[in-house]
Formats: structure tokens, sequence, C-alpha cells
């Protein structure tokens, strides 16, 4: 019962979604003057909508975040940074970032859906590795530049990825600096380190160096998910734990590739934004601010 009242609320989350999209909250641009490497490169973002009312971004020229933040009385000091899926060709982003997004904030997590730029859209001349990479970064450094703005603790800035986002988080996390000290732009002052990696469903990078820096992870997947996914992620909590760095997994009975958060999601998988939430307490990241 408690469960059905659980997906009951979603739905009715959810049914207001495609009506709320236009009223989502102002996008931050990661960086106002333009960002290096998208320098002549116009036109606006594309929307289109699945059958399901799904909203798919292509045509990421301006990366920027979408911040969901929690009432300041409520407010963990917690965010965490969300990087939908889409095969770096587009954004998934209501399953994979908004719907997260929104049920974080309730729950006085900071979150916001991070809008980068896509390496495998035809025609683009972005890489993984360097523009979405350095979205990827720049979203840690500008949140970390704007703590007081967002009542959040600089020490517990965290990201989460699904699929190709997952691939972003996994560089993220083995890809960073403390940041330049004497930059003129202060957010280029911030340190790029995430304070833990969300791993769900991730297309795992060739090449994942694990040191006793690397964050804590929390990993999920379905157990019908692609081979390089469903034994990669397993194979990758090995090397967590061989390095002594936290992790937890969960692999979920009969699910496959792109679960996110939806209404229609099956009950065995539901769950896993609750895992998710319990391990940031359990790593004490939601105590009082």
């Amino acid at each position: 019962m408690r469960h059905a009242l659980r997906l009951l609320a979603f739905a009715l989350l959810l049914g207001l979604s495609a009506r709320a999209f236009a009223q989502e909250p102002a996008a931050i641009l990661l960086w106002p003057n333009g960002a290096p490497g998208s320098e002549g490169k116009g036109g606006a973002e594309t929307v289109r909508l699945t059958p399901a009312g799904e909203h798919i971004i292509s045509n990421v020229n301006s990366p920027s975040l979408i911040p969901y933040l929690p009432d300041a009385a409520r407010a963990t000091g917690t965010a965490v940074i969300l990087l939908p899926g889409g095969g770096h060709s587009e954004l998934w982003i209501d399953h994979e970032g908004v719907n997260e997004a929104r049920w974080l904030q309730g729950r006085g997590i900071a979150a916001f859906v991070l809008k980068y730029r896509l390496a495998r859209q035809q025609g683009s001349t972005y890489k993984v590795e360097g523009e979405s990479l350095a979205d990827t970064q720049r979203a840690i450094r500008l949140v970390k530049s704007r703590v007081a703005e967002f009542h959040i603790n600089p020490d517990r800035v965290g990201i989460a990825g699904f699929s190709a986002g997952g691939e972003l988080v996994a560089l993220a996390g083995t890809h960073f600096d403390g940041g330049e000290a004497n930059a003129a732009d202060p957010i280029a002052r911030q340190s790029a380190r995430p304070a833990f990696l969300g791993l769900i469903y991730p297309a795992l990078p060739a090449d994942m160096p694990l040191s006793a820096e690397t964050p804590p992870a929390f990993m999920a997947c379905g157990e019908n998910d692609r081979p390089d996914i469903s034994e990669g992620l397993p194979a990758l909590y090995l090397k967590f734990k061989a390095a002594k760095v936290p992790a937890e997994l969960h692999v979920f009975t009969g699910v496959g590739h792109g679960f996110g958060m939806r209404t229609t999601m099956p009950a065995a998988v539901a769950v896993w934004p609750t895992l998710f939430v319990n391990w940031l307490e359990a790593r004490k990241l939601l105590s009082p601010r």
C-alpha cells in the first residue's frame, strides 16, 4: 500500500510535467559570455516530444544548469548535479533529470539539471572528453561558487548521471583539479572534484583510473542491461573496493536500460531514488547544514 501511494503521488507530479516544462526555473549559463569551443555556433536548443510526452533536447551550444532549490529552512546543504543520457546526441531531460530534480528538491536537496554539449549529434564538432567533460567540470565549479545563494555546503556538491550522462560522471570523478587560485574568473578558482558520484546505468569510459582521491560512488543498473553495463558496473564496483574507495551497488532484477524515474517504473526498480538518498544519509551528507 505504501509503495502504491508513493507511485500515485509521483504520477500526479509527472502529470503536470508537460504543462510545467515551459515554466521551469530559469537556466543558468555556465559561461555567460559564450562557452569555449562554441565560438561561431548558433541556433537555439531543439526540443521535441516523444509520443509519451517526454521532452528531448538537442543542439546545445550554450551549456547551462536548471536549478531546483529547496526552501532554505529545509535545505540539507547537499547538492546533486544531474546529467541526463541520450547517447551524446540528445538529452532525455525529463525521466533522467527533471523528475529526479523535483523529487530531490522535495527532500531538502538542491538539484541542478545540466544541459551539456553533445559530442555525437549529427554534424557535431564537440568531444566527449573535450567540451562535454568541460561542461561537467564547469557545472561543479559554478555550483560551488554560489553556495551562499543556493544554501549548500561546498563539500557536499556531487554529480549523478544516466547512460551517456553517467559516462561524464565517471570521467569527472577521475579527472579533476583544485581550481586556479589566481584566476580572474571566480568560478575557475573552485575545485572540480565532486563530493560523490551517482552512476546510474552508465556508459563506462574505457579508462577510469581510481585512486584514494576518487569520490565515493552509488551505482545502479538492471540485470538485463547490455553486458558492458550489467557486467561492467559490478566489475567497476570491485575496482572501487580494491582502491578502498567507498561504493554501493544495486543490480535490479528483470530490468533493462534507461529506467530513470517514471510513473511506469517496475516496482523492482522504483525504489532506487530512495536507496540513493539513504546512501547519502549513511555517508552523513544529509545532516543539518
